[in-house]
């Protein structure tokens, strides 16, 4: 029950809760703490006055003392040690007459006539507290006007006779404890005895305690309010704004969302709050990038087929085996072209894949780029005659950070697209070497009939049409795939023609480490 309350609950509310259940419990526990600390105070205070009485009873009985005023004086003088940490002792014959007080020492019976206006009772035994309430025992309510001689009264009638008997009395600034006890001999009543004790500071104690708990609850409930206010207003007041703002992307809302405010934050809500949006940003981007790449696809993809549905038309109607022959070629190049722009597609998209999963380091880019330079002349040095060379400027090492394999596809495409566009038996050059301030950079240059555009920032984009004549082997991928790569390392890449001979140049600047 608890369990699914709090689920349905913000977190502001979960908190206020789980502090008011905690604070009710150790509300509930301190009540009951002050419910039994003043029964454990008294009857620590009244095991002594047992122990007196008990005393006294034992010197009463062996002294034979009678109780009458003159030997009850007597005894007093002679015991006087014995009620010295006492206030007050008290002596009663049978009949409830007053025939000994430690006050006055005297017998004047108005020696001890106070009334008691608030009390409490207490049946103490040397194992047990029990307070009285039941008519049967002592019939004397707290709003009662008693004098001690009518406790005395009620006290032989009940069935606790014969047992100390322990009640307090609160007059205006005063908290006094007060024991009785009937004195037998010869298994007769002979009198009552009663020891009355100043316990103000039980009463002290006690306030004491109440003050402290409850300054105590008043300072943990501001505490509490004041934590709230806070968590509140600079905590869960942003939550919800970064909660509102990706519900706004979820349901595509053209509501306007700025959390431009949460970023400017040096804690950690301004680094989530910077990192969701850099995350939806991406998101978007990439989502804009799919949808553009789909319709560029779509739209390359439509040119060959309407080639090939022309060309399997003109195949159906005409008989010339010349004709026919050139339309199958054409057919075969466009199914080329559409199997090529289909697994180039695929590719990218796996390779957009792998990228999110591969970690950036830094490694030696010259054994990487000496490994592809090797590959590529086992296979076009044979089928084309073409060369391709690898040079440095001597240094040792060339440091980038960057994934490996990445690098390699990196140096392949531009190798494929230098070859594509270079005639048979030409060199295709590899060159690296630091600039002058420390940056590694990469040099592609070919022989070929170099760049018609003046804007050659345009060869990077997708599906871009200025094609060499096996168009089939080639999507219009790969250099936009190159560029991509390149951007992921923090790099930059430049097409330009050569200013030495004729041809194209491309050069990759990686950051300097």
């Amino acid at each position: 029950m608890l369990s699914n309350l709090l689920k349905s609950l913000s977190i502001l509310k979960k908190f206020l809760l789980i502090n008011f259940i905690f604070f009710t419990i150790i509300g509930l526990f301190t009540f009951i703490y002050l419910k039994n600390v003043q029964p454990n105070l008294i009857k620590k205070k009244s095991s002594n006055h047992i122990e007196v009485i008990n005393n006294t009873v034992d010197n009463l009985t062996r002294l034979k003392v009678k109780f009458v005023e003159d030997e009850i004086r007597s005894f007093l003088f002679s015991t006087r040690f014995l009620f010295q940490n006492l206030d007050r002792v008290i002596f009663f014959d049978h009949e409830l007459n007053l025939v000994g007080d430690t006050d006055t020492l005297d017998l004047d019976p108005r020696s001890f006539t106070s009334r008691l206006d608030k009390i409490e009772f207490e049946i103490l035994s040397e194992k047990k507290t029990k307070e009285v309430t039941d008519k049967k025992n002592i019939d004397i309510g707290k709003d009662s006007n008693f004098s001690l001689k009518d406790i005395l009264s009620e006290y032989s009638k009940s069935k606790n006779f014969g047992i100390p008997f322990t009640f307090t009395q609160e007059e205006f600034n005063k908290f006094k404890l007060i024991t009785i006890k009937n004195v037998m001999f010869d298994g007769k009543n002979i009198g009552y005895l009663a020891i009355s004790e100043n316990a103000n500071e039980i009463k002290t104690a006690i306030d004491e305690r109440k003050t402290f708990i409850l300054r105590t609850a008043l300072a943990v409930g501001i505490v509490i309010l004041i934590f709230s206010f806070v968590l509140n207003r600079y905590f869960l007041k942003p939550i919800k704004n970064l909660v509102s703002y990706t519900k706004t992307i979820k349901d595509k809302n053209t509501e306007i969302t700025n959390i431009e405010g949460l970023k400017l934050r040096n804690d950690e809500l301004g680094l989530l709050s910077n990192s969701l949006d850099d995350m939806t940003l991406e998101l978007q981007k990439r989502i804009s990038h799919a949808e553009n790449f789909s319709t560029d696809l779509v739209h390359e993809i439509r040119n060959p087929l309407a080639s090939l549905k022309s060309a399997s038309e003109i195949l159906h109607d005409t008989n010339d085996l010349a004709q026919r022959s050139k339309l199958i070629d054409i057919m075969s190049h466009d199914v080329q072209r559409i199997e090529r722009l289909i697994t180039d597609y695929s590719q990218m998209l796996k390779d957009e894949v792998a990228l999110s999963k591969e970690k950036i380091k830094k490694l030696d880019i010259e054994p990487i780029i000496k490994s592809v330079v090797d590959d590529y002349n086992n296979i076009y040095k044979l089928k084309m005659g073409i060369k391709v060379y690898y040079k440095n400027d001597g240094k040792k090492h060339y440091f980038v950070n960057g994934i490996e394999n990445r690098i390699e596809q990196i140096i392949a495409n531009l190798l494929d697209n230098a070859i594509s566009f270079s005639e048979k038996n030409k060199d295709v050059i590899v060159k690296v070497f630091k600039s002058d301030d420390n940056k590694v950079v990469i040099n592609v240059l070919d022989e070929g009939l170099g760049f018609r555009e003046k804007n050659t920032e345009r060869i990077f984009k997708r599906f871009y049409s200025n094609r060499p004549d096996k168009f089939g082997e080639h999507s219009g991928l790969g250099l936009n795939i190159v560029k991509n790569l390149v951007e992921l390392h923090n790099a930059a890449i430049i097409a330009s023609n050569r200013i030495d001979k004729r041809g194209a140049k491309m050069e990759i600047i990686f950051p300097r480490i």
